[in-house]
């Protein structure tokens, strides 16, 4: 599967609704490969046949846990970024931040489903993996679009240095081992939109 394609995704009947919810909070309370399907199964109140007759194979419940949050993530953050469009880039690329701490304290207890995904599915073969670094990519270019709205210097560079700053404070609120990783992000993300204007371009930073 190209970067581009979307994955295979499955009908939601109210069985298969009932074995997601089941598979979501399992595989990422416990990791993906720790959770069987009967145990998945079990908890959601139906049978394996039921379950395989619905999404086909394990792998196709992780596709749908993993595009699921995606897609909550990403309504989450449009709505927040709609809520700053009149507010310029900067403001949104702060919102970026925000908006990642608010849906980490409601739903990363345990860090980034992506980069837990990650590191027990790192075989492009595997129908998930698209997921995974597709989620990835948009957030890159995301950054990168409102670098260049910002009227960066580089808006490459910026977009890229923003993705890292992010990626470092979910993994960090995972682990818990800064009091404020998000915090401490968005005081680095400040200053560089602060110092990496181009000529000319510092009011769209403010």
């Amino acid at each position: 599967m190209g970067p581009e394609e979307k994955p295979h995704r499955v009908r939601m009947t109210p069985g298969a609704r009932r074995v997601l919810e089941a598979a979501e909070r399992l595989f990422y309370e416990h990791g993906i490969h720790a959770v069987g399907v009967d145990l998945v199964a079990a908890e959601a109140g139906v049978t394996k046949k039921t379950l395989y007759d619905r999404f086909g194979s394990k792998e196709q419940i992780v596709v749908e846990y993993l595009a699921g949050r995606d897609e909550r993530w990403r309504e989450l953050l449009a709505g927040r970024l709609g809520a700053t469009a009149d507010q310029g880039p900067a403001a949104r690329i702060i919102e970026v931040f925000e908006a990642s701490r608010v849906w980490a304290g409601d739903n990363g207890r345990k860090g980034c489903s992506m980069i837990n995904a990650h590191a027990e599915i790192s075989d492009p073969a595997h129908p998930a993996y698209q997921v995974i670094t597709g989620q990835k990519r948009w957030m890159l270019d995301l950054f990168t679009r409102l670098a260049g709205e910002a009227r960066a210097a580089d808006a490459e560079r910026l977009g890229r240095t923003l993705m890292l700053l992010h990626e470092g404070a979910l993994v960090s609120y995972g682990l818990g081992v800064l009091p404020d990783p998000f915090g401490q992000a968005l005081d680095q993300v400040r200053e560089l939109l602060e110092n990496t204007a181009a000529p000319g371009g510092g009011a769209a930073l403010r």
